[in-house]
């Protein structure tokens, strides 16, 4: 079975339901935790491809390791491995590519389930989730030759593609009702940041929109992965 790689940014943090759904279609995960002192790999022969999940840090962040990771993923682009970047990794993406990343003008975040739009070039990956769960205060800008491939009221750009094979992603599809649960603990002071939905309002958003967002993750990382 080939191996994904897996770039993780915190000791407890985990690759949920993506990796759930990787293991189901038979890959592996090799998962690496880079801020952490894990090693990021000179090559991706090996791999399948790349995914860099999300993290409490910023793309900004001047930590050697935030800019190293940047850098690194010139790695698969350059290799055309399938490469994905979740939120924090998006952001990576869209910053190696040129563009910028910082907060809304108005000071509003993405805490909890708000609207996703396809674009006409988002529509051939769809059908999309019409909602989707966000947990950010910082927005992308589209890196030149990228394609949006869906849009949000409040941070224009939640998903794009760069190359044919790697991919930024704004929201988190990999979320669970259980990680949902851990983030509303830890995260609880964040609750009362402008735009940002209270704890009960993601419990039960989760209920009303979650299979769709599992349904399109599914079908999603087929696509991903396929030759």
């Amino acid at each position: 079975m080939p191996d994904v790689l897996i770039l993780l940014h915190t000791e407890a943090s985990s690759p949920g339901r993506i990796g759930q759904m990787l293991r189901e279609k038979g890959l592996r995960l090799d998962i690496r935790r880079h801020p952490l002192g894990d090693p990021l790999p000179g090559t991706l022969e090996h791999h399948a491809g790349a995914i860099i999940f999300g993290g409490p840090m910023s793309a900004n962040d001047s930590d050697e390791w935030v800019g190293r990771e940047i850098d690194w993923i010139g790695t698969p682009l350059r290799e055309q491995k399938p490469f994905l970047g979740v939120c924090l990794g998006a952001q990576m993406l869209s910053k190696h590519l040129g563009g910028t990343v910082s907060p809304h003008a108005d000071g509003l975040a993405e805490i909890g389930y708000y609207d996703l739009t396809p674009t006409e070039e988002g529509r051939a990956h769809g059908p999309w989730p019409r909602k989707v769960y966000h947990w950010h205060r910082e927005g992308l800008t589209l890196p030149k030759d990228a394609v949006r491939l869906a849009t949000g009221e409040t941070f224009e750009n939640q998903a794009f593609r760069f190359n044919g094979k790697a991919y930024g992603i704004q929201f988190h599809p990999e979320v669970t009702r259980l990680t949902m649960h851990r983030w509303g603990v830890k995260g609880a002071h964040r609750f009362v940041l402008p735009n940002a939905q209270d704890a009960a309002a993601h419990l039960e958003g989760n209920l009303l929109h979650d299979a769709p967002v599992r349904d399109w993750l599914s079908r999603f990382l087929d696509s991903w992965l396929a030759p």
